[in-house]
This record gives structure tokens, C-alpha cells and sequence, in this order.
């Protein structure tokens, strides 16, 4: 620490002192009462990292000097104090880090180079499906097909929990990361020996996740990044970014009776969304804090990526300490979290002077209402009365197409014969009700809630509509403990609400297969049919190809939509079913109080459950630990394998660094409209059998049976590049907005898959581009998305707007993002993806705007594009062809360890 201001001193807390980087001591020459609780944090990260080369005088400076309405535009160095990972994301970086072992020593390097310099903890919560469901063995049964299916992967991460330090593994069976994160390893203030010192310093956190940004529920600011970018940060390398706008969100009031904090963040979605928060940090602030519980404030911050931020982020405050006690913190770690947030201005008291935000809205509690959001995007939020409207208005254009081109003698309609019985299944349908995802199932509000009615359900003879497929995973065992101890887990379970795991299930589209008569009788009525599941993504095609609409809500809502079986109701109004003597039930019959909640909650939740699930997090089961793994520094690749293998991004690397070079003669791989996902972009759920991953497994042997997802394939290219634009869901303009991954290839115009025409081009040395609207690459941190596109052989990206997370990952990956021009797009030029491209003037990296040139038989058309390299350090990044050989090569280059 150079410390320029003379920040340094200490603290006492518990009876030790610790030193500290001291915004008190910087608040004697700047005002930095006015700056945002997140503004402080990096203020205070710039402070404790200054070294005059990643962090300067003048970045600290800046951020002091912040000035709220600013576009931004300086560039600070940001390190995060940890890193957290979940095992789709994790896996792949695990392998980056083998292969740059390698690397490393034909570079001349050591293996012990690669190894990360902070803490780095994942989680095993990503590859349990819900193949088995609606019976108490079926949490046994999805245990046993998880193992099998992923004993290599689990085998490979046992090997990099013991050749790695700083390295650790949640095993399977625990719960969703960012549950498991907030429960139990947050620590809100952390400590480190530096320099034979014990510094103390706020808990900052990279994921690997999008849904990272649940921990600023507690005052942790964190957020999501590519593996790419999480890489270089467990392996000491700062994070570039531009010092962002903060966008202040008042809350005022408390919650009505009925309303839930999932309606609360449905709500926050769709007005910060409609409001525009991309790239921007939103803090929560206002009395309304007091009314809000901690797993609220979690709920809310667990949707940024949702309404489109880098983060989500409240304060610390009391409710912050009585959360730590709860779930059963150390009592010495509470005592120094408020001591040093107090001594940090960064603690929250009621009526506190507000901070400057760069714009600012609000919402009164009382106003929010009872709702869902779909059928295909998280931002649509429809109030509950409304929903039947909205699906049938959704389902209008899909009948018009299905009456146009079906063979089903009854479209829409289909009689199904299931366990004795016969019933007709029809369009509407919920095929899928699922108590999913870490959003909800980490806030024992809405979990018990649901209980609760699954209580009053069974009460009055309710029963789920007999062609639902449910499930209940928990999010952690925490959760069934207290559903349990509130005697409401048997209730859900006479819904056929059973554990069916510990993960997120069908929120990453590990819903598992409709049961075989459901299927058929969808096929054979070319039904629409719908989802209801409490999680945070409803994308198209990512909760189960056979479903084309899909709504998130609230656990008790699910169990409601279950038992009606249909989102062709109004819940509001309509019966959700009849009683054993025919008489109509409502579903404000059998909805609890927000006072019954409560007083459940007091009496079920408490630290026991949290110190007891949590007291050995690392162990694992005997399932876990009779894995057998590997040993060593250097993995020992199996050239067999399907799940693990030594990437290509390393293959002939040498010490000399590139240049950005222009792009010639490019052809368009894809042109797709606007909200292009990064489900779309590289799908995780179930692989095609007819598309190029699925014959290429078949191809090594791997029955159908056995594709098992692409998430869980993601630790091998080979796979992962053929389900690059493989969506089955994606529509390239290029076809007419057709839907599914193909396209044509230039100039014979032949129709075939992305894959295919890739690797075509690639063979006739033609370099690639691909087109898009607005917000392309929303959704997850998914590296695999730039991961896959590089290796597809695309060169640059253009589009009308990009994602934060995903722009970021194309540059770390080597792909250049570029932007249309305001008001301009691929439509407006008139480019139709038959031209060849002239991407040129980019400077090395120097420029800020280029001509693009595009030619085809009737001519050719020029426009402008913005080059979407940020920071002096992101042109860096490029100019060596991506972060990883930038760290490979700046490790290289090091003196070697005595």
C-alpha cells in the first residue's frame, strides 16, 4: 500500500486491532458523506491496493471527486477479496487453469504459478436434474443419477481442490451457491495478514454467476463476471472497469397483506428496467429498509442482472448484524463488522442524510401487488388478475402459426391416459410447477408462505392437476429443516412437492423430462403449454424445450398453479379448485397471513439450523468423498473423456505479443434480432440428439441417454463449440426468423448448421462476424458464450447495444464488440447477411469509432460503429488475444520462486 493520503491506521474490535485503509482519515480533505455506500467501498479498495501502477493517486481521486451525473469515462483497478464460483461456470475454469499449468511450463514458467492468490470457493449445485419427482425416494434416486452422470467432472474438481491452494469445494447435496454464499460464506468484513499486520476490509466478491449480486442483500458488493475475468482475479490480476453511475432507489412503506417480496422484486424489475440501469450500480436506501427483512433484501439484489445492473446493492445496518446472528455467524465476526462499518461511514441508520445518486426513483411498499412475470423475459411483470389475459394474448400469434401448418387433427386439445386415468390436456396447460431457484428459496417468507397454503390446500381437499410436474428444491438444507419444524413439508409433500435436490433445478433448465404420456399428448396436440417456477429466468428454451411459455412467481403461487392446473384463470377471482362436497375454494381462502407467516418464521428459524448444516460445508457425503481423483501439479488429460479436455486457446502461444489487426473479407455467421440471451447464445439444458453436439457425442459412443447438458459438458470445447448458437429457440433473420441454429453459407448459399457453416468458413480462411439488435447477451455470466463464439471463428460482434457482462467476455475472449450507431441497425442499413465486411482504421485498439464497408451483388453500403474496448487496459487485454494469455505470459515473464 503506497498510501498517497495517509489513510492507514487501526481499529479495535474484540480486543484486537487491526489496520485499515480509513475513509475517515481521506474524508479530512474530500466530502465523502455525499457518495453512495458502493462509491465507498471502491474508494476504500482503491485506498488499500494503491501501488502507483494498477492503482494510482489520481484513480482515488476520481472516485472522491465523483461526480454522480458524469458519463462515465476514467478507468479505476478493482480487486475483488474473493472469488465464488457454482460448477456449470466453475468447471470451465478449473480446466483454463490446468491448461495454463501447461502452458505455463512450455512457456518457460512454473506450475505453481497458476494458483490462486485469494480465497476461491465452488459450488456443487448445478448438475442435480429432476428426473425422478412427486415421491419421498426421488432426493435419493436424483442423487444417484447425479453422481453417475458427472463422475468425471466431480473426480476433476477433487483434483483441484487438493493441487490448488486457496482453493475449496462445496460439495453436491448442500444447496445453490449464492444461498449457500449468503447463509454461510459471506463474511461481510474480512481479514488478512499482510505484511505480518491484520488488516481488516469490507468482503467484495466475483462470481461466476450473474446471480452473484444476491450477497449485496447484506452489504457485500459483488457481482457476476465471465470465468474469463474470474480467472485473472484469482490469479492477483485487478479488474478493469470505468467508474460506474449509481442509481439510487428509495423505499418507503411496508409491504400490504398478500404481497410478497418476489411481487416486491417482479416490480423493481420491470421499473428499473424501464427506467435503464445497464452498466450502473442501483443502491436501495429509505425508510422503507426498516420494514424489510434481510431475505428481501436478498430476493431483490438476486434479480440485477434481471433489471439489467452490475449490482443490487443495500447497506449495512442492524438488520444486516441480526441476519449474521441467525444464521449463526460467529459472534467476534459481528462484533467486527459493525465496528468497522461504523468506523467507515459505512453503516445505516434510520433518517441518515441521503447520498447523491446519478438518478433516483421509488416505490411505496403498500403499492406493490400480488404478480408474475412471462411468458419469455423476467422483466414482464403481469399482475396476477391479469395473467389469463396476457397468456391468451401471447398464445394468439403461436395458434395463428400452428392453425396455418399442424397436423394435429385437434390442435390445442389432447386426451392423455396416466396412471388409470384418462383427462384432456389442453393448450395452457402447467406442465412444470417448480419451487426453484436461490431467488426465492433463501427467504423463508415466501417458502413457508408456501407451505402454509399447501397446508390449507390439503385442508380443504385440494389436489394438483394430475399432468403437473412438481418439485421442491429447498436451496439449501437449512430450508427443509425449518419446513419441517413448521410441520409443512408433509403438506407440500400430498401436493407432490417432494425434495427432489439441493440446486437450482429447473431455474438452469435441469427440469428433467416431462413424464412420457405428458409428452406425447403435447406432441400429438402441438400444445402450447406453460411453466410456473419461483425463479429468476423464464428465456425461451431454457426451462424445457417441449414448454413455450414460462412464468416466474412466487413458491405459493407455484403451489396455486399447480393445483389449478391451467394459467387459463384468474386466480383473482375464478375457483383454484372444489372441495371434496363440490363447493368452490378460492385462492384467498387458503392464502396465510402475513402475520401467520411471521409468527412462523419466529417460531422455526433459528442459528441451530445454520451451525449444524453448515459446521462441516466442505466435507461432502460418502458419495463425494469415494470419488476417486487424480494427483499432481499437472492434470493428467484422458484424450477419452466428453466432459474434460485441454482447451485449444493455448495451442502454439508464444511469448510475443500481437497486434489488434483489422478485419478482411469477413462473412456474417448469424443475424438475429433484439434480447439475444446468453441461453440462446450457448444453451445449457438438454442436447439434441440431431444437433452437431448430440451427434458428436454419438459419435464417441454416448448414448442419448447419456448426453446428460451442455452445462455440464462445458469443461469440453469440443462439445461446447457445437452447441454455439444451437438454441433450439434462436431465429436468424438470415432464414427468415426460422427458428433453431442454422444458416447459410456464402456464396453458394447452402442451408446448414451454425457449426457446420463455421467450420466451413474456417477451412476456406474466411473470418466471421455476427449481427444483433438491442441487449445482446443478457442473462447469464456465461462464458461459454464468448467462449464458443471465438472458436466458432468469429472476429467481431456488432450490435445495437450489448450486455455488460457478455461485452465484457467476448473482449476477454478476443472477439470484438462493436455498436451500431443510435437509431441504426442491421435492418435500417439494409444488410440481409449476404455481404462480405471490410472491418477496418481499428488503429490497434486506438480507435474510438470505424467505418464498416459491406458489399453484395447489389452494391455496396457503408456505416458507422462505436469500438466497444473501454479501457486502456481492455485494449491491452486484446492486443495479446485475451485476458488468459495476458496473465499467462505477465506469469511467464515473472521471476521464479526460490
Amino acid at each position: 500500500m503506497k498510501d498517497s493520503f495517509s489513510t492507514k491506521t487501526s481499529i479495535e474490535a474484540n480486543g484486537q486491532r487491526y489496520t485499515i485503509a480509513s475513509l475517515a482519515k481521506l474524508g479530512e480533505r474530500y466530502d465523502l458523506k455525499r457518495l453512495p455506500f458502493s462509491m465507498k467501498i471502491l474508494l476504500e479498495n482503491l485506498l488499500r491496493h494503491e501501488d502507483g501502477v494498477n492503482v494510482t493517486a489520481k484513480e482515488i481521486e476520481a472516485v472522491a471527486n465523483w461526480n454522480p451525473t458524469k458519463e462515465p469515462d476514467t478507468e479505476i483497478s478493482f480487486m475483488p477479496a474473493r472469488v465464488v464460483l457454482q460448477d456449470f461456470t466453475g468447471v470451465p475454469c478449473v480446466v483454463d487453469l490446468a491448461a495454463m499449468r501447461d502452458a505455463v511450463v512450455k512457456l518457460g514458467g512454473d506450475a505453481s504459478q497458476i494458483n490462486p492468490q485469494i480465497p476461491s470457493e465452488l459450488v456443487i449445485d448445478h448438475s442435480v436434474q429432476v428426473d425422478v419427482f412427486g415421491k419421498p425416494e426421488a432426493l435419493d434416486l436424483n442423487g444417484k443419477i447425479e453422481f453417475g452422470r458427472n463422475i468425471e467432472r466431480y473426480s476433476f474438481l477433487r483434483w483441484g481442490q487438493n493441487a490448488f491452494d486457496n482453493f475449496k469445494v462445496v460439495p453436491p447435496n448442500t444447496g445453490i451457491v449464492h444461498q449457500v454464499n449468503l447463509e454461510n460464506l459471506a463474511r461481510v468484513v474480512m481479514t488478512r495478514s499482510i505484511g505480518g499486520e491484520s488488516w481488516a476490509f469490507p468482503d467484495t466478491v466475483f462470481g461466476t454467476d450473474s446471480h452473484t449480486t444476491m450477497i449485496n442483500g447484506i452489504g457485500v458488493l459483488g457481482w457476476g463476471v465471465g470465468g474469463i475475468e474470474a480467472e485473472a482475479a484469482m490469479l492477483g490480476q485487478p479488474s478493469s472497469m470505468l467508474i460506474p453511475q449509481v442509481v439510487g432507489f428509495k423505499l418507503s412503506g411496508k409491504l400490504p397483506e398478500g404481497a410478497t417480496a418476489t411481487d416486491l422484486v417482479l416490480t423493481v424489475t420491470q421499473m428499473l428496467r424501464k427506467h435503464g440501469v445497464v452498466g450502473k450500480f442501483v443502491e436501495f436506501y429509505g425508510d422503507g429498509l426498516d420494514h424489510l427483512a434481510l431475505a428481501d433484501r436478498a430476493t431483490i439484489a438476486n434479480m440485477a442482472p434481471e433489471y439489467g445492473a452490475t449490482c443490487g446493492i443495500f447497506p449495512i445496518d442492524g438488520e444486516a448484524l441480526n441476519y449474521m446472528r441467525l444464521s449463526g455467524r460467529d459472534e467476534t465476526l459481528i462484533n467486527l463488522v459493525e465496528a468497522y462499518a461504523k468506523a467507515q461511514g459505512l453503516w445505516r441508520e434510520a433518517g441518515q442524510a441521503e447520498a447523491e445518486y446519478s438518478s433516483s426513483l421509488g416505490l411505496d411498499l403498500a403499492d406493490v401487488k400480488p404478480s408474475l412475470a412471462g411468458p419469455k423475459r423476467p422483466q414482464d411483470r403481469v399482475l396476477l388478475e391479469n395473467v389469463e389475459a396476457n397468456y391468451r394474448e401471447a398464445l394468439a400469434p403461436m395458434s395463428d402459426a400452428r392453425a396455418a401448418k399442424s397436423k394435429s387433427a385437434t390442435p390445442g386439445s389432447a386426451k392423455v391416459c396416466k396412471d388409470g386415468s384418462e383427462y384432456t390436456l389442453k393448450d395452457g396447460a402447467v406442465v412444470i410447477a417448480a419451487i426453484t431457484s436461490c431467488t426465492n428459496t433463501s427467504n423463508p417468507a415466501v417458502m413457508l408462505g408456501a407451505g402454509l397454503l399447501a397446508r390449507n390446500a390439503v385442508a380443504r381437499g385440494l389436489k394438483v392437476a394430475p399432468w403437473v410436474k412438481t418439485s421442491l428444491g429447498p436451496g439449501s438444507l437449512v430450508v427443509t429443516d425449518y419446513l419441517k419444524k413448521a410441520g409443512v413439508l408433509k403438506h407440500l409433500e400430498q401436493l407432490g412437492f417432494y425434495v427432489v435436490g439441493y440446486g437450482c433445478t429447473t431455474c438452469i433448465g435441469n427440469s428433467g423430462p416431462l413424464p412420457e404420456e405428458v409428452s406425447a399428448g403435447v406432441a400429438e396436440g402441438d400444445l402450447v403449454v406453460t411453466s410456473v417456477l419461483s425463479g429468476n429466468r423464464n428465456f425461451e428454451g431454457r426451462v424445457h424445450p417441449e414448454v413455450k411459455m414460462n412464468y416466474l412467481a412466487s413458491p405459493p403461487l407455484v403451489v396455486a398453479y399447480a393445483i389449478a392446473g391451467t394459467v387459463d384463470t384468474d386466480l383473482s377471482k375464478d375457483p383454484i379448485g372444489h372441495d371434496a362436497a363440490g363447493a368452490a375454494v378460492f385462492l384467498r381462502d387458503i392464502w396465510p397471513t402475513n402475520k401467520e407467516i411471521g409468527d412462523t418464521i419466529a417460531a422455526t428459524v433459528g442459528p441451530e439450523m445454520f451451525k449444524k448444516n453448515y459446521a462441516d460445508v466442505f466435507k461432502g457425503d460418502s458419495r463425494w468423498n469415494q470419488i476417486a481423483s487424480a494427483e499432481g501439479e499437472i492434470y493428467s488429460w484422458d484424450n477419452s473423456s466428453t466432459y474434460i479436455k485441454n482447451p485449444p486457446y493455448f495451442d502454439g502461444m508464444t511469448m510475443q505479443v500481437g497486434k489488434i489487426e483489422d478485419i478482411h473479407g469477413a462473412r456474417v455467421l448469424g443475424l438475429f434480432g433484439d434480447s439475444i440471451t446468453t441461453d440462446h447464445i450457448s444453451p445449457a439444458g438438454d442436447i439434441k440428439a440431431t444437433s452437431p453436439a448430440g451427434a458428436f457425442l454419438q459419435g464417441r459412443g454416448v448414448s442419448k441417454i447419456d448426453f446428460n447438458s451442455y452445462g455440464s459438458r462445458r469443461g469440453n470445447d469440443d462439445v461446447m463449440v457445437r452447441g454455439t448458437f444451437a438454441n433450439i429457440r434462436i431465429k436468424n433473420l438470415m432464414l427468415g426468423g426460422e427458428e433453431g441454429g442454422n444458416t447459410y453459407h456464402y456464396p453458394n448459399g447452402d442451408k446448414m448448421s451454425i457449426y457446420d457453416a463455421a467450420m466451413r468458413y474456417k477451412s476456406e480462411g474466411v473470418p466471421l462476424v455476427v449481427m444483433a439488435g438491442k441487449e445482446y447477451g443478457t442473462g447469464s455470466s456465461r462464458d461459454w458464450a464468448a467462449k464458443g463464439t471465438m472458436l466458432l471463428g468469429v472476429k467481431a460482434v456488432i450490435a445495437e447495444s450489448f450486455e455488460r457482462i457478455h461485452r465484457s467476455n467476448l473482449v476477454g475472449m478476443g472477439v470484438l464488440p462493436l455498436q451500431f450507431k443510435d437509431g441504426e441497425n442491421a435492418q435500417t442499413i439494409g444488410l440481409k447477411g449476404d455481404e462480405v465486411f471490410e472491418i477496418a482504421g481499428l488503429n490497434d485498439g486506438e480507435a474510438r469509432e470505424i467505418e464498416v464497408v459491406a458489399t453484395n451483388a447489389a452494391g455496396e453500403k457503408r456505416f458507422t460503429v462505436k469500438v466497444l474496448l473501454l479501457t486502456p487496459k481492455e485494449v491491452e487485454y486484446f492486443r495479446h488475444g485475451g485476458i488468459l494469455p495476458y496473465v499467462l505470459r505477465q506469469l511467464a515473464a515473472a521471476p521464479k520462486a526460490a
